[in-house]
């Protein structure tokens, strides 16, 4: 049976442009191109809705955050809804504090922006957040405690911090497979919460 036409022209152009501005650079540690944790997030997206501005806005999460693209860009590119959730998603610097200086403040205003967050920008969140701790999850299976190195911030508290507080601020998708998994692998990598 053949499939089922479907018009994906905005996400098609989405993924191309993700794939160029993530060109020729490597996931943090991981060994592999960056852009196959996008896709993952697009993919974790999908599982969640259809909506095309949503499946693009995840492949594009990154590229403010981790290339030279500008929201500026992203909006003249795919529309308004989808620059702000790009936008709603990216990490937001502190002007003249070191990454590893400003982590906590920065992950509590990640935290407290997603809890006031459309659903929308919580779906395109969640196939982010969903990815990273699959990945830190396949990581702790092989590295153990030692994995915690490779991040700016070392203390796995912190992380555990982040995760859960990210987990509160996403519960309104409590109802998705994707939630669901993403609070087993919270539990499974830093215990269950008592």
């Amino acid at each position: 049976m053949a499939n089922k036409y479907m018009d994906s022209e905005l996400l098609d152009r989405a993924i191309v442009f993700a794939v160029n501005a993530h060109h020729n650079t490597e996931r943090r540690g991981k060994g592999f191109p960056y852009i196959v944790h996008p896709m993952e997030a697009m993919e974790i997206v999908a599982t969640i809705t259809p909506d095309q501005e949503l499946l693009a806005a995840a492949a594009l999460h990154d590229t403010i955050e981790d290339t030279d693209v500008t929201v500026e860009k992203i909006r003249e590119a795919f529309g308004e809804r989808v620059a702000n959730l790009v936008h709603t998603e990216s990490d937001q610097q502190i002007e003249g504090v070191s990454e590893e200086d400003s982590w906590h403040d920065r992950k509590q205003i990640a935290i407290d922006r997603l809890a006031a967050a459309s659903r929308d920008a919580k779906i395109v969140a969640m196939g982010d957040k969903l990815s990273n701790m699959r990945a830190i999850w396949r990581d702790y299976q092989q590295k153990g405690d030692a994995l915690w190195n490779i991040f700016h911030v070392k203390d796995k508290a912190s992380h555990e911090w982040h995760y859960r507080g990210l987990a509160a601020s996403l519960s309104e998708l409590s109802d998705t497979f994707a939630y669901k998994e993403f609070v087993g692998l919270i539990d499974d990598v830093f215990g269950k919460k008592q």
